[in-house]
């Protein structure tokens, strides 16, 4: 992949996630500020900007979505690695569920 691929891979998804997030908050803003894991400043200015101002946004080289799940035992939990006390997948989705829960409302 060259450099200008990269950037445009870039831009496409900045703008598939500001279009997702800014749905999302538009339909349920509580759900959303758990789902995305923003303040509710950045839910708010995220929900009034205009299709032009979400494209100028998107244009930018850096990647505005980040991994939210930087805990080994989050992701032994969802790729269900190294799990060795559960066995049933929807259980230990749940588990990974309520770590990352109990960590957005730590943040807010």
């Amino acid at each position: 992949m060259d450099q200008d691929q990269l950037l445009a891979e870039i831009k496409e998804a900045n703008l598939t996630y500001l279009m997702l997030a800014q749905t999302l908050i538009r339909q349920d803003p509580d759900e959303a500020l758990f789902r995305l894991g923003i303040s509710e400043e950045a839910a708010q200015t995220l929900s009034m900007l205009s299709a032009a101002q979400l494209l100028k946004i998107a244009s930018t080289n850096m990647l505005l979505c980040r991994f939210r799940v930087d805990d080994e035992l989050v992701w032994n939990l969802l790729t269900n690695h190294q799990v060795r006390k559960v066995d049933n997948d929807t259980t230990t989705r749940l588990h990974a569920s309520i770590l990352m829960a109990g960590r957005f409302s730590e943040s807010v």
